[in-house]
């Protein structure tokens, strides 16, 4: 079967064709019009600007998206499109697209949740290994989530935990500006936290850097100190917020004291809070929640030292890590697509009435 994804939730114009055979996944083509130079001078999304680029780019995407296929809208099994959650604007662009697309070549529409598309992402795996299925714990950390779910099938999602404030990827960008890493600030924080492990640590292998790191914290953060997010009460939440915060008075202290910035020791110190406390949570996740399999998806899927870190963590509690490719972590249709045939198989339909919708279900 073949499924065409539209995504339009933030600043991403994206469109893919996937052929699933099964639980098995080929992306036949994957197309991001990317808005980050238009928001770059901004620091960070305008919903206004986002929503009129989307609809400059949408028709082209989708268009560019199925000739990369070499298919046509009639090979077509259904059309999926993030109907939720994002920037409202931003939704509308694509479901109102994707309702016309629809309807000119009599295609069902699927509406699709942009939390489980990017899980989704994490099935689309290489030709040979076995298929992801529920039950599993899922994790996903992008710039507006961060969230842990127990999947109990590809359409239904319990959240067991998560922020409470701010997503993960968001605390990046927002103390990365600051620090004086462009929008967005997910790779330029990575490489300069990696900088820092070895610096400090004087470990030339990274990963070993990171754990000396976070082993002495006190010793290799100096006056760099910051609190984890991960809250201790018996939850498994987080407060990026709250990290975000003590990050930023720190800088304004260092501003005052008129001393220089190791801007390497304070990414890696923020860094080894961050991913961490993240680590943690997920472990006691798999304590209370058995899982044989844990999926790990969106944005900041991507940021090396979490992968490395996830990775580990999979090894010692003998479970299996699925993770996306680097090029699916960010918003894409290829997700989409994916997240089409569970609720396209669930019997899930949207007709002309379909609205976007800026919130979780």
């Amino acid at each position: 079967m073949l499924y065409l994804g539209i995504e339009s939730s933030c600043d991403e114009t994206a469109a893919a064709v996937v052929r699933a055979e099964g639980e098995h996944f080929t992306v036949l083509s994957n197309i991001v019009a990317s808005q980050i130079d238009v928001h770059r001078r901004y620091g960070g999304v305008v919903p206004e600007i986002a929503s009129r680029a989307h609809i400059e780019a949408i028709s082209g995407t989708v268009r560019e998206a199925l000739s990369a296929a070499g298919v046509t809208p009639a090979d077509l099994s259904a059309v999926g499109v993030t109907s939720h959650p994002g920037l409202i604007g931003a939704l509308l662009v694509g479901v109102n697209f994707a309702k016309g697309f629809a309807a000119a070549y009599d295609l069902p529409l699927v509406p699709v949740d942009h939390i489980k598309a990017h899980i989704a992402a994490a099935r689309i795996l290489p030709e040979g290994e076995e298929p992801l299925c529920p039950p599993f714990l899922a994790l996903a950390v992008s710039g507006g989530h961060t969230a842990i779910y127990v999947a109990e099938s590809h359409t239904s999602y319990r959240q067991v935990g998560g922020t409470r404030d701010d997503a993960i990827g968001e605390s990046f960008d927002k103390v990365g500006r600051l620090i004086g890493i462009p929008y967005p600030a997910g790779a330029g924080f990575d490489r300069l936290a990696a900088e820092g492990f070895t610096a400090a640590t004087g470990k030339a292998d990274v990963g070993e850097g990171y754990r000396a790191f976070s082993r002495h914290y006190a010793k290799y953060a100096g006056d760099y100190r910051l609190p984890s997010p991960a809250l201790t009460d018996g939850s498994l939440d987080l407060s990026f917020s709250g990290l975000k915060t003590a990050g930023v008075n720190l800088l304004h202290r260092v501003e005052q004291s008129g001393e220089p910035l190791d801007r390497a020791r304070f990414a890696a110190a923020y860094t080894v809070r961050a991913v961490d406390a993240v680590t943690a949570q997920l472990s006691a996740a798999l304590d209370r929640y058995p899982a044989t399999a844990l999926a790990v998806a969106g944005g900041v899927a991507a940021n090396s030292h979490l992968r490395r870190e996830l990775a580990a963590l999979a090894a010692r509690r003998g479970v299996r890590l699925c993770l996306p490719p680097l090029s699916l972590c960010g918003d894409n249709g290829a997700m989409v697509a994916v997240a089409t045939q569970d609720a396209y198989l669930a019997g899930i339909r949207a007709g002309d009435d379909l609205n976007a919708s800026a919130a979780d279900e």
